[in-house]
């Protein structure tokens, strides 16, 4: 059984694993000449990771890194219900942000290892 440090030091290390992948997949849009509109967008609904510019597209993008595949692709964590919250939290962005009529889509980056997969238009 895990003491309370082994749980907690066990979370601090989920966050900086998530925050490193955020970095990531940041550099990597802007690479592919996206620009970044907002980074960790949190309401009381949920929360998106990136919220970036396509062109004209407001892409609204989930990222879940993970070192190896023994619980998985990284991309089947973003389940129906993860997806359904992002897209809340993106409907309630629009609107505060007053552009409820744009084009947006909703895209995942995985990052497996040293590997980043960019799934366009993902949900």
């Amino acid at each position: 059984m895990k003491n309370q440090f082994e749980k907690d030091g066990s979370k601090v290390l989920n966050k900086i694993n998530g925050d490193v992948g955020e970095i990531l997949a940041v550099n990597f849009l802007k690479k592919k000449n996206y620009k970044i509109l907002e980074t960790n967008f949190k309401t009381k609904f949920g929360e998106i990771d990136i919220v970036a510019l396509d062109n004209k597209v407001v892409v609204f993008v989930e990222v879940k890194r993970r070192k190896t595949l023994a619980y998985g692709r990284p991309i089947e964590a973003v389940d129906f219900r993860k997806q359904q919250t992002i897209r809340r939290v993106a409907e309630f962005y629009l609107m505060l942000k007053k552009m409820p009529l744009c084009d947006c889509r909703f895209d995942v980056i995985e990052i497996l290892g040293e590997d980043i997969n960019h799934e366009i238009n993902a949900f």
